[in-house]
């Protein structure tokens, strides 16, 4: 067999190259490239490595610079999740604190279902330099790195430690970022020394190599299963999750909804499987959920999950399902999540299965008065968006205006892009989505400071799209050094920045907790109360953002911003506009519940009444077993 020599991080460099994806015919590349930030650890090996690699030949495996290392695997994951989990990105840290920066945005992929591959540098394997920079001493496990802590948040882990190694480890990785059941974080620490290590390689690990994404088939007693439970069913209810999206099952969605009649509520990943004008939309669903689709849950008998792994928002903290009797059909490709509640478990394709399904139902549809009812109570609830699109507050525009305006000057082929907070929730309930890729919200960790480097993420998924960033001041604050990485590869985002003074999302839930508004305001310490309520912080976002090589302007009001949402189209780089919001007027009520515990004992009034509706609400929740 023919060999060829090279290091370990070359040998990487160049399998990782060489790596495609293919679903339903179509080939694209499972790594696009890597980002990194280089430091003790990768400098040497996969910093040397990707310099060769783009020297060679330029363009075949790209590097790209970034500021943040939590931030670069949120813009991988970003791109995964626009690219329907069949393309991503690599990222490589330093050991130490490089490597550990990444683990909150390894969590976030793997929570989210989302393929990234995570290439942090590890200690040396032969341990001949000692205790060094970065690396931990622990007093009994001499085989721990702090490199250990990306177990528990990866699906897939190795280090490698030894040339001969390293084809099991990538391959390993390689099969579980292309498998839709299975995905997540990957990842892989290379040992310092071992990649600067020469080795002789087989050429034929390098060929080419197609992974191909398959869509497993529902089994036929599951199936038939289903269709009894939603024969019989009085009142049916789709809930549509992030798995129906990734799968390129909306169409099928469509066809189903439009020949069974069946109303169809989205989660947040879900958000955009049917437009939200289509005749059997009801949106979102749960705790940041419309009236409409809270109102059907109640009362449905039949339950069918669509890629949906039925999280807490979802659910309403298990009380969004209120029927004594309601029965679940789950359609999953994963196991555990077909099987997370009681009546019928589909494990499978979510386009197959809806296929297969809906030919299994020929003929049968829910009464017209249902359908009826679910337009009307749809109808409804775009009444209220509308009046909250325009509900003219001053003497600052309230949240809901702003996303109005976001919506009615974005295209139908553009996308939103938010992460943490109130706004998404706000977003959930009350963005018109046109797409199934429209719509880009990271709710699974609500993870702050996903939403800039998930920007440009989605950005380089999909260059054809025009991508609005919103983010709220704290989240901006918390990582918004990507600007600079948008700066630099000219990736055009406009970033919407929502200005409330402080983190109004935990200031609305801390009035319901008995807690009302504590930490949560951006104010300076009073000297004489001892407390952070002083005057407000004096920030100036627009100078920052300009100061990183961005376009910003200050929008005073909606309409301001509406026509500095025109003119930034106009602007070949990336752009920011403020807007200052009140945080005090609150989105339409979703008519639903989120359970968070209140203290059973406290001095404070607003405790012992929060206390009280507490456990009024909790009185509702129930296991659906």
């Amino acid at each position: 067999m023919s060999r060829v020599r090279l290091t370990v991080a070359q040998a990487t460099v160049r399998f990782l190259s060489q790596q495609w994806s293919e679903r339903d015919g179509e080939e694209q590349r499972l790594i696009e490239g890597c980002f990194g930030i280089f430091g003790h650890g990768n400098v040497a090996g996969l910093g040397q490595a990707l310099l060769e690699a783009e020297t060679a030949t330029p363009g075949l495996f790209t590097y790209y610079q970034a500021r943040n290392e939590q931030a670069m695997v949120h813009t991988a994951t970003a791109f995964a999740r626009a690219r329907n989990r069949l393309s991503t990105f690599a990222c490589t840290s330093s050991i130490g604190p490089g490597a550990t920066n990444m683990v909150t945005g390894a969590a976030t992929a793997t929570v989210n279902r989302l393929p990234v591959l995570l290439l942090p540098g590890d200690v040396f394997a032969t341990r001949a330099a000692g205790t060094v920079l970065q690396q931990l001493e622990h007093p009994e496990y001499r085989d721990v790195s702090v490199n250990d802590v990306f177990r528990p948040v990866s699906r897939f882990f190795d280090r490698v430690s030894r040339p001969e190694q390293l084809p099991d480890a990538l391959l390993g990785a390689m099969s579980v970022l292309a498998d839709p059941a299975a995905t997540g974080a990957a990842t892989v620490c290379l040992c310092q020394d071992v990649q600067a290590e020469a080795h002789d390689w087989p050429e034929d690990l390098f060929r080419r190599r197609i992974w191909h994404v398959v869509r497993p088939l529902p089994d036929p007693a599951s199936l038939a299963r289903a269709a009894a439970l939603l024969r019989g069913a009085q009142r049916p209810l789709i809930v549509a999750g992030g798995g129906l999206i990734y799968s390129a099952a909306t169409e099928a969605l469509r066809s189903f909804a439009e020949a069974t009649g069946v109303p169809v509520a989205e989660t947040q990943a879900g958000k955009g499987s049917l437009p939200f004008d289509h005749p059997q939309s009801v949106g979102a669903i749960g705790s940041t959920g419309t009236t409409a689709a809270n109102s059907l849950a109640r009362t449905a008998d039949v339950v069918v999950g669509i890629g949906t792994r039925w999280s807490d928002f979802t659910t309403a903290s298990r009380t969004a399902f209120a029927n004594p009797a309601v029965k679940f059909v789950n359609c999953n490709i994963v196991t555990l999540d077909a099987a997370k509640q009681s009546g019928a478990e589909v494990v499978g394709d979510a386009r197959a299965t809806l296929q297969q399904l809906q030919e299994a139902l020929a003929g049968w549809s829910v009464d017209a008065a249902y359908r009826d009812e679910a337009s009307r109570l749809a109808a409804e609830w775009d009444d209220v968006v509308e009046r909250a699109y325009h509900r003219g507050n001053k003497p600052l525009p309230a949240q809901s205006e702003v996303i109005g305006a976001v919506n009615e000057m974005s295209g139908p082929d553009d996308v939103v892009v938010c992460a943490a907070g109130s706004m998404p929730g706000d977003l959930h309930k009350l963005w018109r989505t046109r797409g199934p890729k429209c719509y880009h919200v990271e709710y699974g960790y609500s993870c702050m400071g996903y939403e800039i480097a998930g920007g440009i993420g989605v950005k380089l998924a999909a260059p054809e799209s025009d991508v609005y960033v919103m983010v709220g001041d704290g989240s901006y604050l918390m990582m918004s050094t990507e600007l600079v990485t948008a700066v630099q590869e000219g990736v055009k985002i406009v970033v919407v920045l929502v200005n409330n003074h402080g983190f109004a999302s935990i200031g609305a839930l801390s009035e319901t907790v008995g807690a009302p508004r504590f930490g949560t305001w951006y104010r300076m310490r009073d000297g004489r109360t001892h407390r952070l309520d002083g005057k407000q912080l004096p920030l100036d976002f627009v100078a920052n953002a300009e100061s990183l090589g961005l376009t910003a302007w200050r929008a005073h009001g909606v309409e301001e911003l509406k026509a500095l949402l025109v003119k930034a189209k106009s602007v070949p780089g990336p752009v920011l506009v403020e807007v200052e919001t009140d945080p005090l007027v609150p989105a339409p009520d979703s008519a639903s519940w989120w359970d968070v515990a209140v203290a059973e004992v406290a001095e404070l009034p607003a405790t012992k009444d929060a206390r009280l509706a507490y456990e009024a609400e909790k009185a509702h929740q129930r296991p659906y077993l």
